[in-house]
């Protein structure tokens, strides 16, 4: 996904160099995603402290740091940390991808165009490709954003997180957790 991130940013402005650097904004960023518990009960949790880059081929990179999970229960996100992310093994997930600059060269200022990019995200010494429909915004001269136009509904399996997620079941007393987690991202790359 970071790769996708990055890219997307710098394909966004019209009239600029794409040799230039662009790096993301990590207090402007983040990464969101649904939990959904017993079957119906659903609820929202985050990443924050994003780092990521898009190089000036249109490869784009981003870096998650999985310590950073807000879940806005704390000892929920210390759980997460622990059993089900290993952060002390696996610090981070990574996304990445390949996007086409020059699509997005006439972009103004204010203005969208959405766009169809497959990303590989690696988590867990796995990974796994999904197709992800995206928005990108040119916020100024300098600076664009990519979000999700709809959720990437990412599963848990393909991370091998099986076993993470049952630990966390029983612990918390569930009858289950679903492997299908609807994720969306809202990321701000600046030149």
């Amino acid at each position: 996904m970071r790769t996708l991130f990055v890219s997307c940013f710098i394909a966004c402005l019209p009239g600029l160099s794409f040799a230039q650097d662009w790096t993301l904004s990590s207090d402007a960023s983040s990464v969101g995603f649904v939990s959904i518990k017993n079957g119906d009960t659903a609820e929202s949790h985050m990443f924050s402290g994003l780092t990521g880059a898009v190089s000036d081929a249109g490869a784009v990179e981003v870096s998650i740091p999985l310590a950073n999970v807000e879940t806005f229960i704390d000892i929920r996100n210390e759980r997460m940390r622990d059993i089900l992310f290993k952060v002390a093994d696996f610090p981070a997930a990574t996304v990445s991808t390949e996007i086409v600059l020059d699509d997005f060269a006439d972009l103004a200022v204010g203005t969208r165009r959405a766009t169809d990019v497959e990303i590989t995200v690696a988590a867990n010494d796995s990974d796994a490709s999904y197709d992800a429909a995206l928005y990108v915004t040119r916020i100024s001269d300098t600076a664009v954003a990519v979000s999700t136009a709809r959720p990437v509904i990412a599963d848990i399996r393909d991370f091998n997180y099986d076993d993470g997620i049952e630990q966390l079941r029983e612990i918390a007393g569930l009858d289950a957790i679903s492997p299908a987690v609807p994720v969306t991202f809202d990321l701000v790359f600046e030149q």
